[in-house]
C-alpha cells in the first residue's frame, strides 16, 4: 500500500458513466454510476460500454470535421509517431487497436500483465480509441491519428477508496513514473488525462525528463464536478478552480473541453493560465471495453479533449520529425482558432486546435499568436546614432607638415637642376676634345 504523500489520489478528468452504445440511428442501453471520492466514478457500472453484445454507430465522430480531419489525412495520418497513454491501460485484445500497439509497461501491482494492455476501468481504452482506433466495416468510428504506434503506460487500475486502500489508484508518484517511462519508450508524444491540484516536484521532474528527450506532453486541464466544488486529498483541501498539474507544468500543453455541437467553453471545465488549448470534450464517440463503439454526451470533459489534441499534435510530430517539440507546440497553438490573433485567455488557451491549419503553417516573423521558437527573439536595443563625419580647419601641425612637402619639393627640384647643369657641361668638354 502506497501511503503518505505517494497516496495522493489524482483527478481523473473523464466520468465514464452515462457512456451510451450505439446500434444503428438510435442508442441502446445507457446508465449512470454514482459518484466516487474522486471525479472518475467506476466505469464497472457504466453497463452500455462495457457489457454485453458490441454494438455501432453508422455516424463517424462529430469532432472529426470540426477538426478539419479529412483535409489533415490529405498529408499525414501519424503514421511513423509513437504516442504514449499514461492512464488505465489499453484493452490491447480489442481488434481495432490490436495493430497499433508498440509495448507497453504495467507500474500496477494488481497481477495484471507486465504490458499494461489490461484495464478494467476503460478510461485508457477511449482515450486510445479517440486516438487511434482503426476503421472497421462495422462502425464509422476512427481515431484522429490512425497511424501512430500506441505505447501504454499503465499507472492505475480503478478508482475509489478501495483501491486507494490496495494501492492501485490514481497515484501522484506512480504517475511520474510512468511520465518517466513514457519518455524512455521513445514516444514523441505523451497523453496524459488526469490532473493533480497539487504542484508536485516529483510530476514537475519527470515532465522535465520527458521533454530533455523531446517529448511533447499534453495533459488534462482538469474539470469541475458538480458534487466536488472542492476536492479533498488528505487533510488538504484545494478549490476545483486551482491550476492543475502537469498540465501546469512548464512546456506542458494543457487542454480545455468545448461543448459539441457549439465549440464554446462551459463551465464544466477547469480554466486558468495552465490552458493552451481546447479541443472537443462532449458528444464523444470512442471504443467501449466490449470492443464495440461508446458515446457519452455528458458534460465536457478534458480527457477527451486531451485525446484530440494528443492525436492533433501526432500529426503534426508524423508531418514535421526533424521539428521539436516546442515547434510542434507552437504550430498547433498558432493556428488555433480564436477571437483575437494575438492573444490567448484563460478560458480557451490560444483556442481550439485546428490540426489541418496547423499542418500548413509556413511559420514566419508575420505569424500572429505565441512568442515563435522560428524566429530568433532578439533583445531590444537602441538604434545607434549615425556617425558624424567632421570636416576639420587645417591645424598648426597640418601647416608645418606641408611646409616641409613643399621645401622638400624645392630641395629635389634645384638638385635635379644642379645635376642637368653638371651634366651639359661634361657633354660640352668632351665635345671639344673631339675636335
Amino acid at each position: 500500500m502506497i501511503t503518505g504523500r505517494s497516496a495522493r489520489r489524482l483527478v481523473c478528468a473523464l466520468t465514464l458513466a452515462a457512456g451510451t452504445i450505439l446500434t444503428g440511428v438510435s442508442p441502446a442501453l445507457s446508465a449512470t454510476a454514482g459518484s466516487t471520492a474522486v471525479v472518475v466514478p467506476d466505469a464497472a457500472s457504466a453497463d452500455s460500454c462495457v457489457s454485453g453484445a458490441p454494438a455501432f454507430s453508422p455516424a463517424p465522430p462529430a469532432a472529426l470535421s470540426l477538426l478539419q480531419a479529412e483535409r489533415a489525412w490529405k498529408i499525414t495520418r501519424g503514421g511513423g509517431v509513437l504516442v504514449a497513454i499514461v492512464d488505465s491501460g489499453i484493452n490491447a485484445s480489442d481488434p481495432r487497436l490490436a495493430s497499433r500497439m508498440a509495448g507497453g509497461v504495467n507500474l500496477v501491482n494488481d497481477g495484471t500483465d507486465p504490458n499494461g494492455y489490461t484495464d478494467i476501468l476503460g478510461h485508457g481504452t477511449a482515450i486510445a480509441g479517440i486516438i487511434a482506433a482503426q476503421p472497421d466495416r462495422r462502425s464509422a468510428l476512427v481515431g484522429l491519428a490512425p497511424d501512430v504506434r500506441l505505447y501504454s503506460v499503465r499507472v492505475y487500475a480503478t478508482t475509489g477508496e478501495e483501491a486507494d486502500k490496495a494501492g492501485v489508484g490514481p497515484d501522484v508518484l506512480r504517475l511520474a513514473a510512468g511520465i518517466r517511462a513514457a519518455a524512455d519508450s521513445g514516444a514523441q508524444i505523451i497523453n496524459v488525462s488526469m490532473s493533480t491540484p497539487f504542484f508536485s516536484p516529483e510530476i514537475d521532474e519527470a515532465v522535465s525528463y520527458a521533454q530533455r528527450k523531446g517529448a511533447l506532453l499534453v495533459a488534462s486541464g482538469g474539470n469541475v464536478e458538480a458534487s466536488d466544488t472542492e476536492i479533498t486529498i488528505g487533510s488538504t483541501q484545494a478549490d476545483a478552480a486551482d491550476e492543475r498539474y502537469p498540465a501546469g507544468s512548464p512546456g506542458v500543453l494543457g487542454v480545455t473541453a468545448t461543448s459539441v455541437p457549439g465549440d464554446a467553453v462551459t463551465d464544466a471545465s477547469i480554466h486558468g493560465a495552465h490552458i493552451a488549448l481546447a479541443a472537443p470534450g462532449q458528444g464523444v464517440l470512442t471504443l467501449g471495453l466490449n470492443t464495440g463503439d461508446c458515446f457519452f454526451n455528458d458534460d465536457p470533459k478534458s480527457s477527451w479533449s486531451t485525446a484530440y489534441a494528443s492525436a492533433a499534435a501526432a500529426l503534426v510530430a508524423a508531418a514535421y520529425p526533424r521539428e521539436t517539440r516546442e515547434e510542434w507546440a507552437y504550430r498547433l497553438t498558432a493556428t488555433a482558432l480564436r477571437g483575437d490573433p494575438d492573444a490567448r485567455d484563460d478560458q480557451a488557451g490560444w483556442g481550439i486546435v485546428q490540426p489541418a491549419a496547423a499542418l500548413a503553417l509556413l511559420p514566419g516573423p508575420d505569424t500572429r499568436g505565441p512568442v515563435s521558437p522560428f524566429v530568433p527573439q532578439q533583445e531590444a536595443s537602441e538604434t545607434p546614432a549615425p556617425e558624424t563625419i567632421v570636416i576639420a580647419g587645417p591645424s598648426d601641425q597640418h601647416e608645418r607638415d606641408m611646409t616641409r612637402v613643399v621645401l622638400i619639393a624645392v630641395l629635389s627640384a634645384g638638385a635635379l637642376g644642379f645635376v642637368g647643369v653638371i651634366s651639359i657641361a661634361r657633354n660640352r668638354r668632351e665635345r671639344q676634345r673631339a675636335e
